[in-house]
């Protein structure tokens, strides 16, 4: 637990592979509903997979594991080496992703991205700070199922569906209030980076 490492909570086998299975599939598809802006979802995959590096070399040492309270995992610093490569392929990609976009990112690389990232997040035990940093891609994916589910429940119950955004994912809702898409991008951006931040902090505060 972030703050409290102190705390555990033993989920047996049967409760990891839940767990596992949930973290991998829904940041995969969380990345994967961020990414429909220009520049929108690769950069947050890149501030997220390099402060995932730093606590995969901290767990991956003995003496860092050990003076900050967190569960050695042996090898586990070797992912520094991926998360630093995925992180520089990032802001390769980010060159030209960047508004108007000469390259786009599709299914293939979103998907594939976020699941690297829950990955990543399950081997080093940090699924929980995956989700504090990567609050852009939790909101992203939860304004989808609220709409999705409101709608549905609506029509069913008035006959017509009604929406709590005027667009999902939530990205689409602002620049339906009158934002730039440039504006969207950098404020989510933005955001990101102060939920890394908060997401680093845990490496020392408890």
């Amino acid at each position: 637990m972030p703050f409290f490492k102190e705390v555990t909570y033993p989920l047996g086998v049967l409760g990891f592979v839940i767990l596992t299975y949930l973290v991998i599939v829904g940041s995969s598809n969380a990345v994967n509903l961020t990414d429909g802006l220009d520049g929108l979802a690769i950069m947050p995959v890149v501030m997220v997979g390099a402060s995932l590096g730093i606590f995969a070399y901290v767990t991956g040492s003995a003496s860092y594991s050990r003076y900050l309270l967190f569960p050695h995992i042996a090898g586990a610093s070797e992912l520094m080496i991926f998360s630093s490569a995925m992180a520089g392929a990032g802001l390769a990609f980010l060159w030209f992703n960047t508004h108007p976009a000469q390259v786009f990112m599709g299914d293939v690389g979103a998907l594939a991205l976020g699941a690297a990232l829950g990955t990543i997040a399950v081997i080093v035990r940090q699924e929980i700070v995956l989700a504090v940093m990567g609050g852009i891609f939790v909101v992203e994916a939860l304004s989808v199922m609220l709409q999705v589910t409101w709608f549905k429940f609506t029509k069913k119950r008035f006959g017509e569906g009604r929406r709590l955004l005027k667009m999902a994912p939530l990205h689409h809702h602002f620049e339906k209030s009158g934002w730039k898409e440039t504006q969207v991008v950098v404020r989510f951006w933005i955001i990101t980076m102060l939920l890394c931040l908060i997401g680093l902090t845990t490496l020392k505060l408890r």
